[in-house]
């Protein structure tokens, strides 16, 4: 068996993709972004992916404009 063959049965597969459209909520606060990553970086987190939001949130008294979440937390946005 290759490495090839062997990612590709045994590892994560992305739900989303570079530049899909996306929304939910993030700490109760709505957004609308773009993908920039779905990953899988340790098997005990599980996946995440990071958001690239169209407006920068505050939130804690902090400015985010990259958001990581929960593949089944976002929506893909019509």
């Amino acid at each position: 068996m290759t490495y090839a063959e062997y990612f590709e049965l045994n590892r994560y597969k992305p739900k989303w993709f570079i530049g899909d459209r996306v929304e939910g909520k993030w700490n109760g606060i709505p957004f609308v972004g773009s993908v920039g990553n779905d990953n899988l970086v340790s098997e005990l987190e599980g996946p995440k992916v990071s958001v690239l939001v169209d407006l920068p949130i505050l939130h804690k008294g902090k400015i985010h404009s990259i958001i990581f979440l929960k593949p089944k937390e976002l929506k893909a946005r019509k």
